[in-house]
């Protein structure tokens, strides 16, 4: 080359590899996650010093964060109080990584006048992985019992007007009342979810899905006094697979039309569940009562039932013991509702229940190869208000 001749190159005249080296070479690092330690805080891995006040500096210093943050949960037990962990945050991602138990408090006076333990509001960008909820809800699953005045109960955990949630591997046990709530939410994903409580304890759902869009349940186990996942008012685009139920109730959408004005529930896929000894298998329940709700575009398939006394139910005269039973017709319109490779056995002799509404009785129900056995014979169908079609090998026989 010639005594001050510039020598040019561009990155086209560079081999492939060379491109993909520079750009590596010159990218810039990862963003680390800001890290926060609960017990450099001040919280108290012994059970029983009150943690709620460095689990809560932790939040506000994540949430603030420019970046992403990880509050670290170590091993051992921590007593929380009660807990709000409210947003918006700065931070469009914030990691909950659980190694511990967090504890509530034993005595339920303290915390079952509210409506939650642990919440989150207003949330965008959210993971918790791992951990173990001990919501001690036994003393008052016992007052229930007793027929004494006793408060509602606080659920275990809820996501309320949240959204890009991810639950991951998170234990939920002895929770007065529902285990885990979605209310309100967009885009929330519930994953290796584990939820224990009695047979006996009351109205502790696993799972309660309201008011939200896009939540999908993943390869969980679920035994408890209630339904294992419980759909209400204002769900849509749900997908639940691989749920292991029992005990319990079942999965449920409803109870539907406890209010006049409701919001309805669709697009609903239930598929590859197993239900054990449950009361229920797949269940829609709703009020017999005028409402505007509705359930439509429900899949039901791939569904296992071991001595599950009532394994399909289609219920629209559903009414609580401790409730004055209304006795009008149902104003809920159910609607396009599959049952498909749904086999078994059922602990009663109707396996198959549906007990539509008189003034808007079911439509568009398909039944596809179900065989569901009571004892060593077939089981029946019970069929009221309801209309649809069978397909394939069907036993019961469709009473549709």
């Amino acid at each position: 080359m010639a005594r001050g001749t510039t020598m040019t190159m561009s990155f086209s005249s560079l081999p492939q590899t060379l491109i993909c080296i520079a750009f590596l070479f010159f990218s810039p690092p990862p963003v680390t996650a800001a890290q926060y330690d609960v017990v450099s805080l001040g919280a108290k891995a012994d059970g029983k010093s009150d943690s709620s006040k460095a689990f809560l500096s932790a939040w506000s210093s994540a949430c603030a964060s420019s970046g992403p943050a990880t509050i670290n949960v170590p091993s051992g037990s921590f007593y929380i109080k009660s807990a709000a962990f409210v947003g918006p945050c700065k931070s469009s991602s914030i990691t909950f990584k659980m190694g511990g138990t967090l504890v509530a408090p034993s005595d339920y006076s303290e915390i079952g006048s509210s409506e939650n333990w642990i919440i989150f509001r207003h949330v965008s960008g959210l993971n918790v992985v791992g951990g173990v909820l001990d919501g001690q809800g036994s003393g008052l699953w016992e007052c229930k019992a007793s027929g004494k005045s006793c408060p509602k109960g606080a659920t275990n955990l809820e996501f309320s007007n949240s959204e890009n949630i991810l639950v991951s591997g998170l234990s939920s046990v002895n929770s007065q009342m529902f285990h885990i709530v979605v209310n309100g939410c967009q885009n929330v994903k519930l994953q290796g979810v584990k939820v224990s409580a009695s047979g006996t304890s009351p109205n502790t759902d696993g799972i309660h899905i309201s008011q939200s869009q896009g939540v999908t349940v993943l390869n969980s186990k679920i035994g408890t006094g209630d339904d294992c996942v419980s759909i209400g008012p204002g769900a849509s685009n749900l997908w639940i697979e691989n749920v292991a139920c029992g005990p319990g109730h079942g999965i449920s959408i409803g109870s539907l039309g406890k209010d006049s004005q409701e919001d309805g529930v669709q697009n609903v896929t239930v598929t590859t569940a197993t239900f054990t000894g449950t009361q229920n298998g797949v269940r829609i329940k709703s009020w017999a009562k005028p409402s505007t709700g509705f359930a439509r575009n429900i899949l039901f398939q791939h569904a296992v039932m071991n001595n599950v006394q009532n394994p399909i139910i289609i219920n629209q005269n559903y009414c609580t013991d401790d409730d004055d039973c209304p006795h009008e017709s149902s104003g809920v319109r159910i609607s396009d509702v599959t049952y498909q490779d749904i086999h078994g056995t059922s602990a009663t002799e109707v396996a198959v229940k549906f007990d539509c509404s008189s003034e808007y009785p079911c439509t568009g129900i398909t039944m596809e190869d179900v065989k569901l056995t009571y004892g060593n014979r077939v089981a029946e169908a019970s069929c009221e208000n309801a209309g649809g079609t069978a397909s394939g090998a069907v036993q019961p026989s469709s009473c549709l």
